[in-house]
Formats: C-alpha cells, sequence, structure tokens
C-alpha cells in the first residue's frame, strides 16, 4: 500500500537522499535544501510533517554558535519508504492488481 505521508513528491525526494544514508548518518538542513532545490520554509515544512510521522528525526544545536539542523531517518522511516517503493514497483510491474 502507497503512503500517503512519503507519496508527496517533496517528500519521497527527501527520504530518497536520507535512506541513501547509513544507518544513524545525518545530513544538514542546507545541504539537504541545495541537493533539492527548495527554500527554508518549504523544506522545514515537509520535514516537520516527517517527523510528525516518525519517519525522521530532527537534531538542532549550536555550531560555532550559529544555529544547524540536521536531519536522519529514523527506522521506522526507513521501514516505510521501502514498503512504499515496494507498492510502487508492483504497481509498476503489475498494472496495480498484483496479477501479471
Amino acid at each position: 500500500m502507497l503512503d500517503s505521508i512519503i507519496h508527496q513528491p517533496v517528500r519521497l525526494r527527501i527520504m530518497s537522499v536520507l535512506v541513501d544514508l547509513a544507518p544513524g548518518d545525518e545530513v544538514d538542513f542546507v545541504h539537504l535544501k541545495k541537493v533539492l532545490s527548495l527554500t527554508d520554509g518549504n523544506l522545514g515544512a515537509h520535514l516537520l510533517k516527517l517527523e510528525q510521522a516518525g519517519y525522521i528525526k530532527v537534531n538542532k544545536m549550536f555550531v560555532d554558535r550559529k544555529p544547524r539542523t540536521y536531519v536522519q531517518v529514523s527506522g521506522v522511516g526507513r521501514d516505510a519508504y521501502g514498503a512504499h517503493v515496494q507498492a510502487l514497483r508492483s504497481i509498476i510491474e503489475f498494472g496495480g492488481n498484483g496479477k501479471r
């Protein structure tokens, strides 16, 4: 079954970047924003939705007195992404009905 949280195109792109990281690794908000060509507000809104679903973890801290935000996929998020990708493959391969 498709995951309505992940299925939104921007969130799917965010999750794709995050699951490509090794488990436990995180990416800087600024880097994620550049890679995905998003605005601060757009990325922030989508990250909030993913965080509320428990799919990502957001770590805010200060580095040299400047606020920094780091993001990583959670185990739940990694599993949800895998299931979503499998559902997409099923639609592509079988036309959505599970039969060849």
